[in-house]
């Protein structure tokens, strides 16, 4: 059976996770969608896409501000059972 604590202590570094990945998702579409009037010669689209191209980065900050805080939760839970 699991210990509750380390459920709520991975609980917080995995949502910023998932978050992470919806972000990261949300930017690769946006990425898609410019890039592809560039590929098939049609009028590009307005500059705000652009933009939401960089939610790419974003998501990828997230995810691992995500992963370094399970780390850090890990960490404390091992020092803990010592």
């Amino acid at each position: 059976m699991r210990d509750k604590t380390q459920t709520n202590s991975a609980a917080a570094g995995d949502r910023l996770i998932r978050a992470g990945a919806v972000v990261f998702f949300v930017g690769a579409v946006a990425t898609l969608v410019t890039v592809a009037p560039l590929l098939f010669d049609a009028k590009p689209f307005p500059t705000f896409m652009f933009g939401l191209s960089m939610l790419m980065g974003v998501g990828f900050l997230i995810a691992g501000a995500g992963v370094l805080r399970s780390a850090a939760a890990g960490r404390r839970q091992a020092r803990a059972a010592r």
